[in-house]
C-alpha cells in the first residue's frame, strides 16, 4: 500500500513540506498520499492575519499572534525562498522590509504556483495522535470544523508544523486583577492605534516587546517604558521611550519596578513569550523544549529521537526562517522517501543532539548565533536537491542588520540589501518606515 503521510499545520512551515514532496513529483518521484491539517480557514499560519483575539469562530484558540502593523524586523534578503525569488513574484525587486500584506501574498505565491491548495483539509483541528508500535503506524484524530465531525486516519508518518509562536506564556504580578487599564498579550495586540495618546508599558525585552514598543511609538503612544529582567535592549531610543529593569508590582495605574521608581501607565503588554504546545500529543510524542537553537530530542533539528517516524518543523529559536523551514523539509521529505538513512541506534541520535546543545552553549554571541544557524542550514541543504544559495551571503546581510539596529532603531528598516537569490540590491523604499502609516501592498509596492 501507499503510504501516508499527515502534516500538522499549513503555515510556512507546513507549506514548506508540501512545496517539498511537490517538487519531488515533479521531478518523477513517487510521493506518499500527503493529507495536510489546518485548523484556520486559509493558510499561511502567523502570516494568516485574524481581527479576532481569544477563541475564533468555531470556539478554537485563535492561533494568530500577527498585528495590523507589522513589518518583518529583519531583512528579506535573510528569508528568500532558494527556488522563488522576490522578483519572481513581484515581477521586480522590492525594498528589504516589507510589511504583512506584502509577506502572505509572497508566502501565497509559492504554494499556489505549486498546486499543493488540494492536500490541505481547512478548519481541521487534530484533536489526538497516537503510535501502534506493531503496526508501525499513526492514528490521527481530527475534527472538522465545518461539519463538527469527528474522524480517526492511519498514517505511516507525521509531520508536526504547527508552529511554537501561538500559546502565550503569561505570566501573574501583584495588582494586574485591580490594575484600571489594559492588560495584553502580545499574541492579542492587534492594532497599535489603539494606544495613540496613551501611557504604555512593553513588559519584555526581546524582539516582540521591541517591534510592539516601536509599533506604538510610530502610531502616537504619549510615553512608552519597556522594563526587563535579564538586560535591557540598550538602543537609542526615542525621547519619549525608556528602559526599566523588572516589574515589581502594579499599584492601580503605578508600575512599581525592581529599582523603586514608579511609572503611571494605561496598558501593560506582555512581550513575554510563548511555549511549545502540543495537547494533540501523547507524553512519548511530546516535544518539550524550551526557546533555543538546539531544540531538544531532535535528530538533526527534525527527527525525534524517541520515535524517527515522527518530524518537527521550525522548533527552533530561528534567525533564519523560511528558507531554514525549507531545508528542514527537503531533509524530512527524504527521510520519508528513502533517501536518507535515519540510524537506527537511539544512542547515535541522542549523541547528534547532544552535540548540537553543546556546541550552541559555546558562546552567546548574536554572530555567533547567526552563524551557528547557517552552517546548519548548510547542512542540511547540502544532503538534498534544495536549491543551493549563498547563506553566508544572508548572514552578512544579518550582520549589517544587527549594525543599523544600533545606529538608530527606528531607521533601520530604511536600509537596503543584495538578493543572495538574484544579486540584485533593493531599492530603498519610497517613505521612511516611521512614515509610513499606510502599509497596505498597495502603498508599499507604489513607485
Amino acid at each position: 500500500m501507499k503510504k501516508r503521510v499527515a502534516i500538522i499545520g499549513a503555515g510556512p512551515s507546513g507549506l514548506a513540506q508540501l512545496r517539498a514532496f511537490q517538487s519531488a513529483a515533479q521531478k518523477g518521484a513517487e510521493i506518499p498520499e500527503i493529507v495536510c491539517f489546518e485548523k484556520q480557514t486559509n493558510w499561511g499560519g502567523l502570516w494568516n492575519y485574524t481581527w479576532r483575539t481569544g477563541l475564533d469562530e468555531y470556539g478554537e484558540p485563535v492561533h494568530c499572534s500577527m498585528y495590523r502593523y507589522l513589518w518583518t524586523n529583519g531583512p528579506k534578503e535573510g528569508l528568500e525562498f532558494a527556488d522563488y525569488s522576490f522578483e519572481e513574484h513581484f515581477g521586480k525587486q522590492i525594498a528589504s522590509y516589507p510589511p504583512r500584506a506584502v509577506m502572505f501574498d509572497y508566502i501565497e505565491g509559492r504554494v499556489v504556483k505549486a498546486g499543493v491548495r488540494d492536500w490541505i483539509r481547512f478548519s481541521t483541528v487534530v484533536r489526538h495522535v497516537e503510535y501502534d508500535e506493531a503496526a508501525e503506524t499513526f492514528t490521527v484524530t481530527a475534527h472538522d470544523l465545518v461539519e463538527d465531525h469527528m474522524y480517526a486516519e492511519e498514517f505511516d508518518h507525521v509531520i508536526v508544523a504547527s508552529g511554537h509562536f501561538s500559546t502565550p506564556n503569561v505570566p501573574e504580578y501583584e495588582g494586574f486583577s485591580t490594575f484600571n487599564g489594559r492588560i495584553v498579550h502580545a499574541h492579542d495586540f492587534r492594532d497599535a492605534r489603539e494606544f495613540a495618546g496613551k501611557d504604555v508599558l512593553v513588559m519584555g525585552s526581546s524582539y516582540s516587546a521591541e517591534d510592539i514598543g516601536s509599533q506604538c511609538w510610530k502610531y502616537g503612544a504619549k510615553t512608552v517604558t519597556s522594563c526587563y529582567r535579564s538586560a535591557p535592549m540598550g538602543f537609542k531610543w526615542p525621547d519619549n521611550w525608556q528602559e526599566k529593569p523588572a516589574l515589581v508590582r502594579v499599584e492601580g495605574k503605578e508600575a512599581v519596578f525592581k529599582d523603586g521608581s514608579r511609572q503611571e501607565v494605561d496598558a501593560i503588554i506582555l512581550c513575554t513569550g510563548y511555549k511549545h504546545y502540543f495537547p494533540f500529543l501523547p507524553d512519548d510524542l511530546r516535544l518539550k523544549t524550551a526557546n533555543r537553537l538546539a531544540a531538544a530530542d531532535l535528530y538533526k533539528g527534525v527527527v525525534w529521537v524517541h520515535n524517527p517516524r515522527l518530524f518537527y518543523l521550525g522548533m527552533q529559536d530561528q534567525w533564519f526562517t523560511f528558507n531554514m523551514f525549507d531545508a528542514q523539509a527537503w531533509y524530512v521529505r527524504d527521510i520519508v522517501l528513502g533517501r536518507i538513512e535515519v540510524p537506527q541506534d537511539k544512542q547515535v541520535l541522542m549523541a547528534d543532539v547532544r552535540e548540537r546543545e553543546e556546541r550552541e552553549e559555546a558562546s552567546d554571541d548574536v554572530k555567533y548565533a547567526i552563524r551557528y544557524q547557517a552552517d546548519y542550514v548548510k547542512e542540511l541543504i547540502g544532503e538534498t536537491d534544495y536549491p543551493s544559495f549563498d547563506v553566508d551571503g544572508a548572514c552578512a546581510a544579518f550582520y549589517e542588520w544587527k549594525k543599523h539596529k544600533a545606529e538608530d532603531i527606528m531607521a533601520f528598516r530604511n536600509h537596503s540589501y543584495r538578493s543572495v537569490i538574484t544579486g540584485t540590491m533593493a531599492p530603498r523604499h519610497h517613505t521612511p518606515w516611521k512614515d509610513a502609516l499606510d502599509d497596505s501592498m498597495e502603498a508599499y509596492l507604489m513607485n
